[in-house]
């Protein structure tokens, strides 16, 4: 455990040194969450990306959804939404699935700027998304894009939690029961509207804190590193 820490102190600092004078060094400046850290003294911020398509390398981020979670409740006074406004032209194909059409989109800001203005609400939390490659990896070739330096920080991946929770049941996983409506119907949540990408970020919030509650069972022990990515 000590080794990890240590290795994820050194790499936050590295980064934040990286990081000294540009838009993404107060992100950096602010040291991760150590991995033995008591879950509820964590704050962590849900967040939902719509994007253009699935490929980072050709597609891109067109609505950034977020939310607070502090002392395990969710903050619906500290959610946001963020659109940017893409540089192709969005494909039906896509504005179909997230109904964000370029005449939507015509005034959002560029990605970089609406990035720049999202990194405070991220930095000193931990991230929580379903199915996180696709916010990791978009966010990553954002930042790279935008600031010349790579998306890292501490991630927790509700779709990742319920496969861990599954194999140790039996093994045998439905793939079609990892969809975010599909774990929250498990867990006795409301359904939401789908593709929305702060409503999306609130439902992946809940189905954290349903999972966290399972977890931890009657002893409420759970530390970041019984979850982290």
């Amino acid at each position: 455990m000590w080794q990890a820490l240590k290795g994820s102190m050194l790499r936050q600092r590295w980064l934040s040194h990286k990081a000294a004078g540009s838009p993404m060094a107060g992100f950096y400046a602010t040291p991760w969450i150590p991995r033995n850290t008591p879950v509820q003294d964590i704050e962590f911020v849900a967040v939902d990306l719509e994007t253009t398509g699935l490929s980072p390398d050709q597609h891109e981020i067109v609505s950034i959804g977020w939310c607070v979670i502090r002392n395990m409740t969710i903050i619906y006074g500290e959610r946001g939404h963020r659109l940017a406004k893409p540089e192709k032209d969005v494909t039906a194909e896509s504005a179909v699935i997230h109904t964000l059409t370029d005449d939507v989109l015509a005034d959002a800001p560029p990605l970089c700027d609406a990035i720049e203005s999202f990194l405070p609400h991220l930095a000193g939390r931990v991230l929580i998304a379903h199915h996180c490659k696709i916010e990791r990896d978009f966010l990553d070739r954002a930042c790279r894009n935008c600031f010349g330096l790579p998306f890292e920080m501490p991630i927790v991946d509700t779709m990742g939690l319920e496969i861990r929770t599954l194999m140790r049941r039996n093994g045998h996983i439905d793939p079609g029961s990892l969809r975010l409506d599909a774990l929250r119907n498990r867990y006795n949540l409301p359904r939401y509207k789908s593709h929305n990408a702060m409503l999306d970020a609130i439902a992946a919030g809940e189905l954290f804190l349903a999972q966290a509650v399972h977890r931890a069972g009657g002893t409420g022990k759970l530390v970041l590193g019984d979850i982290c990515v």
